[in-house]
């Protein structure tokens, strides 16, 4: 019997196919989706439903989508998208949507990502925990179990609408030629980047698209779909050299996020994308609020501020930058993990619209994306630190206490900030016993000091 307990986590559900999520279970969490929309007032008579490349989501969907059916509510099934396409279905339909996808996960993995009406996320504290609970009730027979498929399915390939509206928020059509490399890692870019950036559905844009891993297989034969593993991105720099590209764009699995190599091969940094597609948006909406969260580059907000925008410091997490996003109207967010969030999409990520400002940035100017990029890298980060601890809780103190002296807050975990600029994040993990590490400063050497010093009490 299904533990939902198990692969219900703060945002999502993921879990082993199908030892701990099978189609008995996705049909519950169907019916239990369709049960608590309604008992929330946001139940639209129909729900939309993608699904990624992975051998089991078409399965899964189908069987979440007959317990939905089963409940009275109509399927709009999407059949093959990206995460984004699928927030693009619920927000132009206006209908509550679910996402089969583990995105970068490994291939025995797979879950789903809800939402309701508008692409509103759903979280543990949002509804989810009452999906898990309504579902582990008809999985344990305590509640009854939903009959036959009453409500009927319609399936509608979204793929061209979600392109031509992507291409209304960002027009490439005039910029220069550009030769950009894209690493699809055998995920959902494969499907959409035809769709968005080349030719196959719209009119050609002045992009020489070379591809890699385009096709689509969920045991992702070449590499890990997660580009922020610096592993994984190996094959797309080589590329962009062999090929004298102008840059390289590496999409995670189920494509919602993107990561960005410039001419040289060399990472730019999501907070340097953060800042960059927050001045073009700024552009647009002088004076608009910048979400960001607080482990991305002090540069965000002082480049925000400097173009006349007012920058708002978010907690770590997508459900915490929607809920800032909607209660402040901001009309772009950005985290350190290539997650960017737009006002134009539902308040959404997409990671195709963030590639796409980088693309229209880039070809709207002469020079190279090194330069260009300069322009937003002001301090040196250490990347994500992560030490295995026994007693999260008691290390933080021990930290706090010994920069007691310092700036602290404690929006989320602990943020030490020093006179010269430098800052240092301790977060705990969720759902793993570590402590997370996120260090900034103007140089090198600062970076080192700190790190070995706050590694030094946390590790001792």
């Amino acid at each position: 019997m299904s533990d939902l307990s198990q692969i219900v986590k703060a945002y999502d559900v993921r879990g082993v196919v199908p030892d701990q999520l099978d189609e008995r279970a996705a049909h519950a969490l169907g019916a239990a989706f369709a049960q608590t929309l309604r008992a929330g007032g946001d139940d639209r008579g129909a729900v939309v439903i993608a699904h990624d490349m992975r051998e089991s989501s078409p399965g899964l969907a189908e069987a979440f989508g007959a317990g939905a059916r089963a409940e009275g509510v109509a399927v709009v099934s999407a059949g093959l998208g990206s995460t984004d396409l699928l927030y693009y279905a619920s927000g132009a339909l206006d209908l509550p949507g679910a996402m089969f996808t583990a995105s970068h996960n490994p291939a025995q993995y797979n879950g789903v990502k809800l939402c309701r009406s508008g692409a509103r996320p759903i979280g543990q504290d949002t509804g989810l925990a009452e999906i898990r609970d309504r579902a582990q009730a008809i999985l344990d027979g305590s509640a009854p179990p939903p009959g036959a498929p009453q409500a009927p399915v319609e399936h509608r390939d979204l793929l061209a609408d979600y392109a031509a509206h992507l291409r209304t928020l960002v027009d490439l059509s005039g910029i220069r030629p550009l030769t950009v490399v894209v690493d699809a890692g055998n995920g959902m870019g494969g499907h959409t980047v035809p769709a968005v950036l080349g030719d196959s559905l719209l009119p050609a844009l002045p992009l020489r698209i070379l591809p890699l891993y385009f096709e689509l297989d969920g045991s992702f034969p070449n590499h890990e779909a997660n580009p922020l593993e610096p592993a994984n991105l190996v094959d797309l720099q080589k590329a962009v050299r062999e090929h004298d590209a102008d840059l390289g764009i590496a999409f995670d699995g189920d494509a919602d996020r993107c990561f960005v190599v410039d001419e040289n091969g060399d990472p730019v940094s999501p907070s340097a994308i953060t800042a960059l597609v927050a001045v073009r948006e700024l552009a647009k909406h002088p004076g608009a609020t910048v979400i960001h969260n607080l482990i991305t580059s002090s540069a965000v907000p002082e480049i925000v501020a400097e173009h006349g925008g007012t920058p708002v410091r978010s907690r770590v997490g997508h459900s915490f930058i929607k809920a800032e996003m909607a209660r402040t109207q901001a009309v772009f967010g950005g985290e350190h993990s290539a997650h960017y969030y737009f006002r134009d999409f539902w308040y959404a990520d997409t990671g195709m619209l963030a590639a796409m400002h980088v693309l229209a940035a880039l070809g709207e100017q002469d020079g190279p994306l090194s330069a260009l990029a300069s322009r937003y890298q002001r301090y040196v980060s250490s990347g994500e630190i992560n030490s295995t601890v026994t007693d999260q809780a008691a290390k933080l103190a021990e930290v706090k206490a010994a920069f007691a002296d310092q700036e602290l807050d404690e929006l989320d975990g602990l943020t030490v900030r020093f006179s010269d600029g430098a800052w240092i994040n301790l977060r705990p993990s969720n759902t793993e016993p570590l402590l997370r590490l996120n260090i900034e400063a103007a140089d090198a050497a600062r970076v080192r000091q700190l790190r070995d010093e706050v590694l030094g009490l946390i590790r001792r």
